[in-house]
């Protein structure tokens, strides 16, 4: 069956080269991250929480993750580093292995918080683990002081 409805003409700036790309990029982040797993499985993921949600439990990720808040505001906490509050229009990123990532929940009470991360992982292993109350006591000593 034909399609019935009528073809719009192209607009006039087709077939132009545009100069805007030249001021279009802003830079959000730079990084150098660690070593990026041989035959890496590449996922990017939409994260949503609820206002004052606290987001997921301590974990890890067997490779590098990069993201980007899009909506309010993450708690963000990785082992060795002061938590620190990341807003929308900022990016965070961390190494992943063995690092164990403690915080990335909503820091606000009264709006949800959304980020997109984009997180490299080793061949068949899971993208996200979480680590057990026995190691987090095995290891309380890499975590930085906590806020009074």
């Amino acid at each position: 069956m034909a399609n019935s409805e009528p073809v719009s003409n192209p607009p006039e700036h087709q077939g132009q080269r545009s100069e805007a790309w030249k001021t279009a990029v802003t830079v959000i982040q730079e990084a150098k991250p660690p070593h990026v797993p041989e035959g890496a499985e590449v996922a990017t993921l939409l994260v949503e929480f609820p206002p004052g949600d606290p987001g997921t439990p301590p974990h890890r990720h067997f490779g590098p993750a990069f993201g980007y808040v899009l909506e309010g505001e993450m708690l963000f906490e990785l082992e060795g580093e002061p938590e620190r509050v990341v807003r929308a229009g900022e990016a965070f990123w961390e190494p992943g292995g063995d690092v164990i990532h403690y915080q990335d929940g909503n820091n606000r009470t009264d709006i949800p918080s959304r980020f997109v991360v984009t997180m490299m992982c080793e061949p068949d292993k899971p993208m996200l683990v979480l680590v057990d109350e026995e190691e987090l006591a095995q290891r309380k000593d890499r975590r930085a002081p906590r806020p009074s």
